[in-house]
């Protein structure tokens, strides 16, 4: 039986608007990602689906929790739904990290899959984590509708994976801050469905894309 996936990118933290890198490192929802989060909640309040999860980084905990108020689900985290790691190149905006770390910041952003960046992780290391999860979530919630809060990074991922994008093509989609994207999860396969959603958004006259 098919598990139905509503994957949500947490709303926009204070470093989104700034640019900077954020990875496992935390930075509080923005004004505007407060009001995104609130966006998402109302928009899953009429809506029925199984359980809540979540990556277990605040900002991702935050926008679900403000989901939970108003759908009344507790959230689940897991910290296999993190954003990908990325160790020495955290908190700095992306000038900031080329002019640093210009080695690092060059192997980071050619897109290598199996790239670790100092002290932290390679996108084939967070999309096997990333993968593990979800579908360990399908197997257990089969026939169910859920709703998942994450990040960018393993959103991308998925996106790449279920269409067979190679992970070091240039990326030619956005991924939104508050997005809603639907995949089905089905015998073992990934099936994108909808994908950068943010009607939500626009009805609370929050999308500036």
């Amino acid at each position: 039986m098919t598990a139905q996936f509503i994957l949500l990118r947490h709303g926009e933290t204070e470093w989104n608007s700034l640019g900077r890198l954020q990875g496992h490192q935390d930075s509080a929802l923005s004004d505007v990602g407060l009001k995104q989060a609130e966006a998402l909640a109302a928009r899953l309040a009429p809506e029925s689906f199984s359980a809540l999860y979540s990556s277990d980084l605040g900002r991702a905990r935050e926008t679900a929790r403000r989901i939970a108020v108003r759908t009344g689900h507790a959230v689940l985290p897991d910290s296999r739904l993190r954003e990908r790691g990325l160790g020495i190149l955290e908190g700095l905006t992306r000038e900031e990290a080329r002019q640093r770390h210009p080695d690092v910041f060059a192997a980071y952003s050619g897109g290598a899959p199996d790239y670790v960046v100092p002290g932290g992780e390679s996108t084939a290391q967070r999309l096997r984590h990333a993968v593990e999860c979800l579908e360990e979530l399908g197997a257990r919630h089969r026939g169910e509708r859920l709703v998942v809060v994450t990040h960018g990074g393993v959103l991308s991922l998925l996106f790449r994976h279920s269409l067979g994008i190679p992970p070091a093509a240039p990326r030619t989609f956005s991924v939104l801050n508050a997005g809603w994207n639907q995949f089905d999860y089905h015998e073992g396969t990934w099936r994108l469905v909808t994908w950068g959603d943010v009607t939500h958004l626009r009805a609370a006259s929050l999308d500036d894309t």
